[in-house]
């Protein structure tokens, strides 16, 4: 799972450029949740809407594991990979 997990933080910054704020706030939760665990930090001020979208999406998942949220994270990365990429994860 750590090889694949890797591997799809790394295939992700290739093939992500077009996803949506919301995708990317999802990928960004789940790697933080896997990397760090539960969110360690206070929430951003009022005037740092970037970090607090961010904060609010990493405390969104709080409570799964680190291994869960790994699998979650390889598992929505392969959506917007191309096949002959994910055929890497077989």
């Amino acid at each position: 799972m750590e090889g694949h997990f890797e591997q799809a933080a790394a295939d992700i910054k290739t093939y992500g450029k077009d996803l949506s704020n919301e995708e990317l706030l999802t990928l960004y939760s789940l790697y933080k949740q896997a990397t760090v665990g539960d969110c360690n930090t206070e929430r951003p001020g009022m005037l740092d809407l970037k970090g607090k979208a961010k904060w609010d999406a990493w405390n969104g998942v709080k409570g799964k594991s680190q291994v869960d949220a790994k699998k979650e994270y390889v598992q929505t990365v392969l959506k917007y990979l191309p096949d002959d990429v994910k055929a890497k994860y077989n």
